[in-house]
């Protein structure tokens, strides 16, 4: 996959079939959108473009706004790689560009800078000034500028249409079962090992402190969480905890500290990507760390049971 951050840098391609939106997570509902698309490049014998923006519209529209993202642009690029796009344009998202009006962005950015041919839209999409653009809009415009566009109906989920929102919602709530089914995959972070205070390697069970690289990404619900963890090209198993640790007290806010089974090699400074399994209960303040110790030890039967299964 080519990517392009920016129009600047992007040559037209021949058939270019396009699809355009913030794909933030890029979940199933996203992903049947991209199948389309390449099953109609195939068709024509075209090549998929996907113009995604960064940031997000709402982080620069809101400027109050305290919204998580489900990925950072990284992992968007990753997916979208994985998913089999051939280009893909990042498109910086700024407020004078948020000014275009429906018809401007399609005339200046997907005909005569892009070469559209064919347009694939998700249901109820909208797009340019106000969201003023919807469907209705590229039918009008397609003729006009010479190309065709499609619209992909709403994809459900038990009757609930898949959308990134809902899944932040599910997330905020530690509800992992509905996060993966509209997701397709378990939810994962990444981040830093930091030096921490060395507590947990006292009671037995040390942690590795974790540092989230970007502050946009959703964290989950607060609790202790059955997780898998890779590092470079190995996978282990543990849990992991995120919260306010009331029973020891940490001074800098939340903090997420995984405690990988069978491991003692120092980590320090390492990459470590974080696969969310099974929320096994809620963070809880304990007398001391004599009772602390004695749930971390079921803690930890029970989420070995877990990531047996």
């Amino acid at each position: 996959m080519k990517v392009y951050r920016g129009l600047e840098h992007y040559d037209k391609v021949k058939n270019a079939v396009v699809t355009t939106g913030t794909y933030d997570g890029v979940h199933l509902g996203h992903e049947t959108i991209i199948k389309h698309l390449k099953k109609i490049a195939k068709k024509n014998n075209g090549e998929t473009v996907v113009l995604t923006f960064h940031p997000h519209p709402r982080m620069v529209l809101q400027e109050k706004s305290d919204i998580k993202l489900l990925g950072t642009i990284e992992e968007r690029i990753n997916l979208l790689k994985d998913a089999g796009v051939d280009h893909l344009i990042i498109l910086p998202f700024t407020k004078e560009f948020s000014r275009i009006s429906s018809l401007e962005f399609v005339r200046d950015v997907l005909v005569n800078k892009i070469g559209t041919k064919k347009l694939v839209i998700g249901y109820d999409h909208h797009f340019g000034r106000n969201r003023e653009g919807s469907f209705e809009h590229l039918k009008e415009f397609g003729p006009m500028y010479g190309f065709e566009v499609e619209e992909i109906p709403a994809i459900d989920v038990k009757d609930v249409n898949i959308s990134s929102t809902k899944i932040r919602v599910a997330l905020a709530k530690g509800d992992l079962i509905t996060a993966k089914e509209y997701l397709g995959r378990n939810y994962s972070i990444t981040g830093i090992v930091i030096a921490g205070d060395k507590i947990g390697r006292l009671i037995g069970f040390p942690t590795a402190n974790i540092k989230i690289k970007e502050s946009i990404k959703l964290i989950p619900e607060i609790g202790v969480y059955a997780v898998n963890i890779f590092h470079k090209n190995s996978k282990y198993k543990g849990m992991l905890n995120i919260g306010y640790r009331p029973t020891i007290g940490h001074q800098n806010g939340i903090s997420i500290e995984v405690h990988i089974f069978d491991f003692s090699n120092n980590l320090y400074e390492e990459e470590l990507k974080i696969e969310f399994i099974s929320r096994i209960r809620k963070e809880k303040q304990f007398k001391d760390v004599n009772q602390l110790k004695g749930q971390l030890e079921r803690d930890l039967t029970n989420c070995k049971k877990i990531l047996r299964a």
